[in-house]
């Protein structure tokens, strides 16, 4: 029987390999039709948009992780190896770092191309993993645009899914059950919290009042693995001979200057550690909105800065990985 460190490598090395092929059932698509049914369903049985939304956000989680653990425990009755793949597969589902590089790495080559057009296929490029409008950005919106979503994505779609998967196994020796599974139901319900939070927890009409349940508990949901990766960040500028100096200062400067406690982190050590000011205009359904720019305009934005903000966001990554495995180790010896 491998070790759990073991299967978590082989989880990460699939992401790393095939990324989310658009063929393999995705289990954020069955969240997403959960959410869905329980918004309809609440919005008809509660009088109060709040307590639809908080029952709705438990609904989720209560389904999400309750199906995910029954079809592991059923799995696990009829052959434990393959409960254990199918427990690898979610967590290899939960990642999203191959996605990521292939996303911000199209919008780079499409800045790049020999062609007549290539800011139009930008724009477009982009469009696919940002909220914001883009049909007018220019050159520089496109990249900064892009930078701040490698940078954001880092936490929603690679550390903190690490994180919750790494945290649910510490209750295996309580629980006398296979980390692996813990790993699996952690990581599912973190990426409950965070489609919840993609899907209601807009501040239109809408969703006010109903999402306001989902928001808040993606915020704490992403309180602590948006720090640590921030740090992490600044130790990746280090190994890389970016400028962890400036990717410090900033980070402690400027690492609460987003309306979300927890997105700024990670922007802020990479905006620091290139010595680029991201932030500032951007338009969202529509509307021009002023966020507060962050980082130290030292240079100008440009296409290069996309390759070196995936490069950080890859070593941040793994450094959060491997300190996520040692502070596993330590406890599991401390209470062994």
């Amino acid at each position: 029987m491998y070790s759990f460190e073991f299967q978590l490598i082989i989880a990460m090395l699939l992401d790393l390999l095939f990324g989310d092929p658009r063929w393999l059932p995705h289990p954020v698509k069955g969240i997403g039709i959960v959410c869905k049914s329980c918004e309809h369903h609440f919005r008809l049985v509660c009088t109060s948009e709040r307590v639809g939304g908080v029952f709705t956000v438990l609904s989720v989680l209560f389904i999400t992780v309750g199906v995910s653990a029954f079809v592991l425990s059923v799995v696990n009755s009829i052959s434990p190896l393959l409960a254990q793949l199918l427990a690898i597969f979610i967590l290899y589902t939960a990642v999203a770092l191959k996605d990521l590089l292939h996303h911000s790495r199209a919008v780079y080559t499409m800045l790049n191309l020999h062609s007549d057009i290539p800011l139009d296929l930008a724009r477009k490029a982009v469009a696919m993993i940002v909220g914001r409008d883009t049909a007018t950005l220019d050159r520089k919106g496109v990249v900064k645009a892009t930078v701040e979503t490698v940078a954001e994505n880092m936490v929603d779609g690679i550390t903190a899914p690490l994180f919750y998967a790494i945290v649910a196994t510490f209750l295996a020796p309580f629980m006398e059950v296979q980390p692996v599974y813990l790993a699996a139901c952690g990581a599912i319900a973190y990426k409950a919290i965070n489609t919840m939070d993609s899907m209601i927890a807009y501040t239109n009409e809408r969703y006010i009042y109903f999402g306001q349940a989902a928001a808040f508990l993606d915020d704490v949901a992403n309180f602590i693995p948006a720090r640590i990766s921030g740090i992490a960040i600044v130790v990746a500028a280090w190994l890389l001979k970016e400028n962890w100096q400036d990717a410090y200062n900033v980070f402690t400067r400027d690492r609460l200057a987003h309306a979300s406690p927890n997105a700024a982190h990670t922007e802020a050590a990479v905006a620091g550690a290139l010595g680029i000011q991201l932030g500032g205009k951007a338009t969202y359904f529509g509307r021009e909105f002023k966020k507060p720019t962050i980082g130290l305009k030292r240079q100008e934005i440009s296409d290069i800065h996309i390759l070196k903000a995936n490069r950080l966001v890859v070593v941040g990554s793994f450094l959060f990985f491997l300190l996520m495995l040692f502070v596993r180790a330590i406890l599991l010896f401390l209470f062994s």
